[in-house]
């Protein structure tokens, strides 16, 4: 035995506390509250829960949301969920420090969600997401970090 967390099935589960960019924190210290492991919300609820994390300074604990339907998604809209999630990981790396990071996950989180511009389902506001993580991607890319805004960590996610 070697005293780590384990599912029914063995695998390792990550019971440790983790901070609010979804870092790991020493057992016994108070971390935020986490995403319930398989959650996968309808994409209503899940727009609702990932918006308030994001509003909430959580991109890392929305991304385990949008990750959740992402995954639950079959067909074409997996992609968008897959999009939204690199969206809120890119957010994740600039909260973390890692301007690389949250660049290309912005970038590529932009790219996987385009082609959902015309039609966009669930009232998301794909174009304007599009054209915010592109410009912010630039913008990090450009004049680093520092450049990012309160504005720019809280993306809105759908229809004003």
């Amino acid at each position: 035995m070697t005293g780590r967390d384990r599912d029914e099935e063995g695998r390792a589960r990550n019971a440790r506390p983790r901070d609010a960019s979804g870092r790991p924190l020493a057992r016994g210290l108070a971390g935020v509250d986490r995403v319930p492991e398989g959650l996968a919300l309808p994409p209503a609820e899940a727009l609702v829960e990932a918006q308030r994390l994001l509003d909430a300074g959580l991109p890392f604990q929305a991304h385990e949301v949008l990750e959740g339907t992402w995954k639950a998604t079959d067909g074409e809209e997996r992609e968008l969920w897959q999009g939204l999630a690199q969206l809120a990981v890119g957010l994740t790396h600039a909260q973390r420090g890692n301007a690389v990071g949250a660049a290309s996950l912005l970038e590529r989180g932009a790219g996987r969600i385009a082609a959902f511009a015309e039609d966009p389902p669930h009232g998301v506001d794909v174009a304007g997401l599009v054209a915010r993580a592109t410009a912010l991607a630039d913008r990090i890319r450009s004049a680093g970090l520092t450049a990012v805004t309160e504005a720019d960590r809280r993306l809105r996610l759908a229809g004003r």
